[in-house]
């Protein structure tokens, strides 16, 4: 059995649902759209990831000779309509940047594992154009709406890769856009017109940009008012652009078994307790689905601010009330806002009060614009 073999029949054992190999060279056409787009991505071009460093691999590892490609199908059990309406499904699939001591984050390592016992040197922390990496080998295709898609499953997939030091047979690419012709669904039913052209999105307008690229140590952790109104009750990601897709919906309408884990998450899942959650509620709730990218609590919190004036129920202003005493600005000024946005006389009491003793300039400023959009 050739090494190549070998290899691809290893990823399909352990989970993945297709896997490709391609050699290990620049992507060009990568780091020109990335640099001809620096202002909306300069975040990410100037992050932790280097992507612009990945995408040339030999710069980072000079021995590399082949990438190898896998998609895993993370959309095989049910994602709760409770949860739906607040988390992207890739996030309640635990799969995305997941750790090592959860079954999706040692499914790589597995991966890595069996690559050395083959005798091959593996690259570390190589942050690769995954959709590019993956169509060049043939096992996605595009979809208008920026995403991957994988035949037989969709667009509901995670896309890992390995840079190794070995050749190997390499696989054809599939650079087409899959998309029946002339659909534009995915660019009408974006409620903040993010994808601003086929293939085209601007970061800073989607809404999982807004939930969790948005954190001081990465893009500032302000959420522009026009945007916060055109969240709903989106907490962490979005699905919108996925779920209008026609080329998802033998997925979305299969019947699937339940997720017993995510069946019990989403019991205790409510927006209000997430506004003032508890570290035992962080811990037990929350961390569980959304290790990747939100470290601190209090993003989380702000997002819930923001769902909950978005519901626009006056029930929620005691919880509201509750947040506005919380020791994070971050979460005072959100929870202001909201106040806001449901409006009313008990909401207005709240908001005079909390002026009165509010001390950061933040939080001062959204209590002023809230009030005065209830006046």
């Amino acid at each position: 059995m050739s090494l190549t073999t070998q290899i691809k029949e290893f990823a399909l054992d352990i989970g993945y649902s297709k896997v490709g190999i391609i050699p290990a060279e620049s992507f060009p056409e990568y780091i020109a759209d990335l640099t001809n787009r620096q202002e909306m991505y300069s975040f990410y071009i100037k992050g932790a990831y280097r992507p612009l460093l990945g995408a040339e691999p030999r710069s980072l590892m000079p021995k590399a000779k082949s990438i190898i490609t896998t998609v895993y199908d993370y959309s095989q059990k049910n994602f709760p309509k409770e949860l739906t309406e607040k988390v992207g499904r890739v996030y309640q699939a635990r799969c995305y940047n997941a750790p090592p001591e959860r079954i999706n984050g040692a499914r790589p390592q597995l991966m890595k594992n069996f690559l050395r016992q083959l005798g091959c040197e593996v690259g570390e922390k190589i942050s690769l154009p995954e959709r590019l990496v993956a169509a060049k080998a043939g096992i996605v295709n595009y979809g208008r709406n920026n995403f991957a898609y994988a035949e037989g499953i969709g667009s509901f997939i995670y896309l890992t890769s390995f840079v190794v030091d070995k050749e190997l047979d390499y696989d054809s690419p599939s650079f087409v856009v899959g998309c029946p012709e002339g659909c534009s669904a995915c660019m009408k039913a974006c409620p903040t017109q993010a994808i601003y052209e086929p293939l085209k999105l601007n970061p800073r307008r989607c809404i999982a940009f807004n939930t969790f690229i948005t954190q001081d140590r990465m893009a500032g952790s302000y959420i522009e008012p026009e945007i916060r109104d055109k969240m709903g009750t989106k907490i962490h990601g979005c699905d919108i652009c996925q779920e209008v897709c026609p080329r998802n919906q033998a997925r979305l309408k299969e019947k699937l078994l339940e997720d017993e884990f995510l069946v019990k998450v989403a019991q205790d899942f409510s927006l209000a307790k997430i506004l003032n959650m508890t570290d035992n509620l962080y811990l037990s709730r929350i961390q569980p689905l959304m290790y990747n990218y939100i470290k601190e609590k209090k993003y989380f919190q702000r997002n819930a601010a923001i769902a909950l004036g978005n519901l626009g129920d006056p029930a929620f202003i005691p919880d509201l009330s509750v947040a506005m005493h919380d020791p994070e600005e971050l979460v005072r000024g959100y929870a202001a806002w909201a106040l806001g946005k449901i409006g009313g006389q008990l909401a207005k009491g709240i908001l005079t009060e909390g002026n009165r003793r509010e001390t950061s300039e933040f939080a001062k400023r959204e209590i002023r614009d809230a009030l005065l959009r209830i006046e």
